[in-house]
C-alpha cells in the first residue's frame, strides 16, 4: 500500500492536466473512479496515523520501564510523514473534485444539446417582401 500513493498522485495529476476536448463522459468516469480510490487511500492513511499515535502512547507509557527512545523517534517520524501525505492527498482530491464538477457540467451540456431539437435560425425559409 505504501507504493500506491505515488501512482495515485500521478493519476490525479494526469486527470487535472487532461485536455478540455477529451470526451467528457469517459473522463468524468475516470475522475470519479480516481476520487474513490483517493478517498479510500486517505482513510487508510488516517487509520495508519491513529495506529501510530496509539503506538506512541503505549511506548511513552513504557519509557519509564527502559524501552529505547529511538523507537519513539521512529514512530514520531512515521506519524509526521503520514499526516503530511494525508494533507497533501486531500488537497489534491479537492482540486480533482472541482475538475469533476466542471466535467460533469460539460457532460450535462453535451447531453442537453443532443436532446434539444435543432431549430432553424430566425427567418429561415421565409422570403422577404422585397424578393
Amino acid at each position: 500500500m505504501a507504493n500506491d500513493l505515488p501512482r495515485l498522485v500521478g493519476r490525479i495529476h494526469e486527470l487535472l492536466d487532461a485536455q478540455a476536448d477529451d470526451p467528457p463522459a469517459p473522463l468524468l468516469a475516470t475522475i470519479e473512479h480516481t476520487l474513490t480510490d483517493g478517498y479510500a487511500r486517505a482513510l487508510a492513511l488516517e487509520g495508519e496515523s491513529l495506529r501510530i499515535e496509539r503506538e506512541i502512547g503505549e511506548l511513552l507509557a513504557t519509557l519509564k520501564e527502559g524501552r529505547k527512545a529511538k523507537e519513539l523517534s521512529v514512530l514520531a517520524d512515521r506519524l509526521a510523514r503520514t499526516e503530511t501525505e494525508v494533507a497533501d492527498l486531500r488537497e489534491l482530491l479537492t482540486v480533482l473534485r472541482r475538475r469533476a464538477d466542471t466535467v460533469r457540467r460539460a457532460v450535462g451540456e453535451a447531453r442537453r444539446s443532443r436532446s434539444e431539437p435543432r431549430r432553424p435560425p430566425p427567418g429561415y425559409g421565409f422570403r422577404s417582401a422585397a424578393s
